[in-house]
C-alpha cells in the first residue's frame, strides 16, 4: 500500500508535572529549567529518546531549545547539552501510582524540587521526585499494533476494542486519549472506555485507567495491576495480558487522524467508489466505499482524497474523476472552495467538478451552480477536542464561557445538519454565539457552525454571523474574527 503520508506516526510530546502541579520548564537565558509554570506551552515539552549506547537509560530533550536534561555529580541540572554526553541519561522509574521517578545513570540520585530548586541530589524518593507524565499531543489519534501491525478498532456487535484493522478506516479506528487522575483512559468513538479486561464501560473508573510508558518511541499502556494492554487471540481483542514488562506485543504507535469525509451530491446521493473506479454520486447509505480520507497539503492547501479501496481521486482523460492513483500528483490535488453550507471542488486543469446526468463526477466546469455544489460531513470525529495557538479548549469554571489557552482538555460531542454541525458540551448544553461575540456553551437549543480545514490538521470554525472563532490575550472563545488567521485555526 503506498503510504504517502498516510501512516505518520506521531512524535510523542509530553510535560512533566511535580507534587505541586508545577511543569519541568527549559529556559533559554542561561539554560536554565525550573518548575514554576501553571500549563502546558511550548517551553515545557519534552522529547523521550532512547540512549544511543542501547542501554536501559533514556534522553529529555526539549522541544523548545533542542538540547538535552542533564545532572552533574554534584546534582546541578541544566538544559544546556547540544549533544547528549553521560550526564543526560536518565532511567524512568515508573511507581504504582502511574508517576514517573527520573535517576541519573551515572549518579544514582533521584530528579526533583520545587520552583527553581531543583536538583538531582536526593538519596531517596519522596513526593518531591515525582512526576506526572501530561501528553503534548493532540489526543485523538489510531492506535497501531507494533507486532500485529494492525490497528485498534471498536467492534460494537463484539462489544470490544480488537487489533484487526488492515486501515483505520471510519469513525471506529477513533481512539481519544483521557487525561484522568494522573493516568490515561482510552475512550472509544462511542464514548467508553476500555477497562483493562476487555469491557468497555461509561465511566472512567480505576480498572479504565493505565500508566504510559515508553519504549524505543513506542507506547505501552500499564494497568493498575501492573500488567500491561495487548492484543489478544486470533481477534486481536484488546486487553491487560500476563505480562509484566512490555514486549513487542505491547507496544503501540500512536499515528495522526487524518479526517474522512462523504460528499453529497445536488441529487442527494452520495460519492461513492462501490461500482468501479469511477468516482459517481450514486448511493443512498454511507458505507466504506463512501468514505474518504482527506489530506490537505501544507504547502498548497488543496487536498487529495483518498479511497477505501486504496486509490486516490486523479483527474483523467476528457476530465473524469476516477479513484485508480497510488501516488499523489498535481492531478490528484482538488482545491477546495467553502461556500457556506455547501463547496466547490476545483481539479488541476482549472474546471469545477460536477455531477453528470449519469451521477459522474467530471471536471468540465467553468462555473459553480447547483450540480458543482457538493455537501462535505466529517465523519470520523463523533467526539472533538479542540486545540489552539495557546492551548485546549475546556469549559471555565463558573462560566458558560469557554476557555482557550488550558492544558487540560474537555471532550465536546459533534452532529451534522444539512452542510453545518452542531458542538455539544458539558451537561448537553450547546454551543451559541451570545453578545459581542461571546461563545457560551449551555444552549438549550442549537447554532449552526461551519467547519472549513484551511490546514493540515487544522479547521476554522465560523458562527452564524459569518465570524470565525478564534482565541486571544483574554485566553476566551470568541466569534469575531474576519478571516481564518492563525488565532483562528483549531486542531482536532
Amino acid at each position: 500500500m503506498p503510504t504517502n503520508g498516510l501512516h505518520q506516526v506521531l512524535k510523542i510530546q509530553f510535560g512533566l508535572v511535580n507534587d505541586t502541579d508545577r511543569y519541568l520548564t527549559a529556559e533559554s537565558f542561561g539554560f536554565k529549567v525550573n518548575a514554576s509554570a501553571p500549563s502546558l506551552k511550548r517551553k515545557q515539552m519534552w522529547v523521550l529518546e532512547p540512549d544511543p549506547g542501547q542501554g536501559p537509560a533514556v534522553l529529555f530533550r526539549s522541544s523548545h531549545l533542542g538540547r538535552y536534561l542533564s545532572a552533574e555529580e554534584d546534582g546541578r541540572v541544566g538544559c544546556g547539552a547540544e549533544r547528549p554526553g553521560p550526564d543526560c541519561r536518565f532511567l524512568v522509574l515508573p511507581q504504582p501510582d502511574g508517576r514517573w521517578v527520573l535517576q541519573s545513570e551515572p549518579h544514582g540520585r533521584f530528579f526533583g524540587g520545587t520552583e527553581d530548586q531543583l536538583s538531582c541530589f536526593a538519596t531517596t524518593i519522596t513526593t518531591a521526585e515525582l512526576w506526572t507524565v501530561h501528553l503534548a499531543i493532540h489526543p485523538q489519534a489510531h492506535l497501531l499494533s507494533v507486532s500485529r501491525r494492525r490497528y485498534v478498532h471498536l467492534c460494537p456487535q463484539e462489544d470490544e476494542m480488537a487489533a484487526d484493522g488492515d486501515m483505520p478506516w471510519g469513525v471506529e479506528a477513533l481512539l481519544t486519549l483521557i487525561f484522568q487522575s494522573r493516568r490515561y483512559c482510552l475512550k472509544s468513538s462511542d464514548s467508553r472506555y476500555l477497562r483493562s479486561d476487555g469491557r468497555l464501560v461509561r465511566e472512567p473508573e480505576a480498572q479504565a485507567c493505565y500508566t504510559l510508558e515508553f519504549k524505543a518511541g513506542k507506547l505501552a499502556f500499564k494497568d493498575c495491576d501492573g500488567r500491561y494492554l495487548a492484543p489478544t487471540g486470533p481477534a486481536g481483542t484488546l486487553k491487560a495480558g500476563r505480562n509484566t514488562r512490555p514486549s513487542k506485543d505491547e507496544l503501540f504507535d500512536l499515528e495522526e487522524s487524518h479526517p474522512q469525509v462523504v460528499l453529497v451530491a445536488a441529487n442527494h446521493r452520495y460519492v461513492s467508489v462501490r461500482q468501479g473506479v469511477n468516482v459517481s454520486a450514486n448511493q443512498d447509505e454511507e458505507l466504506d466505499h463512501e468514505t474518504f480520507l482527506m489530506q490537505i497539503d501544507q504547502d498548497t492547501k488543496k487536498c487529495t482524497f483518498y479511497s477505501s479501496t486504496g486509490g486516490y481521486w486523479t483527474l483523467v482523460t476528457h476530465g473524469g474523476i476516477q479513484a485508480t492513483a497510488t501516488q499523489v500528483s498535481a492531478s490528484t490535488m482538488f482545491e477546495v472552495e467553502w461556500r457556506g453550507r455547501r463547496v466547490a471542488l476545483k481539479a488541476s486543469n482549472g474546471r469545477y467538478v460536477c455531477m453528470k446526468k449519469n451521477g459522474q463526477l467530471a471536471a468540465i466546469s467553468d462555473f459553480v451552480g447547483e450540480d458543482e455544489e457538493f455537501i462535505l460531513k466529517l465523519i470520523n470525529r463523533p467526539i472533538l477536542v479542540l486545540r489552539g495557538l495557546d492551548g485546549f479548549v475546556c469549559h471555565r469554571r463558573g462560566s458558560n464561557q469557554l476557555d482557550t489557552n488550558r492544558s487540560v482538555y474537555d471532550v465536546f460531542h459533534l452532529s451534522f445538519s444539512d452542510g453545518a454541525y452542531q458542538i455539544r458540551g458539558r451537561g448537553g448544553g450547546f454551543w451559541y454565539t451570545g453578545s459581542h461575540g461571546s461563545v457560551c456553551s449551555d444552549g438549550e437549543s442549537a447554532e449552526d457552525f461551519l467547519f472549513e480545514f484551511c490546514e493540515r490538521g487544522r479547521l476554522a470554525i465560523r458562527a452564524r454571523s459569518g465570524k470565525y472563532l478564534r482565541g486571544g490575550a483574554s485566553g476566551l472563545l470568541r466569534a469575531d474574527a474576519d478571516v481564518p488567521s492563525a488565532v483562528a485555526l483549531w486542531e482536532y
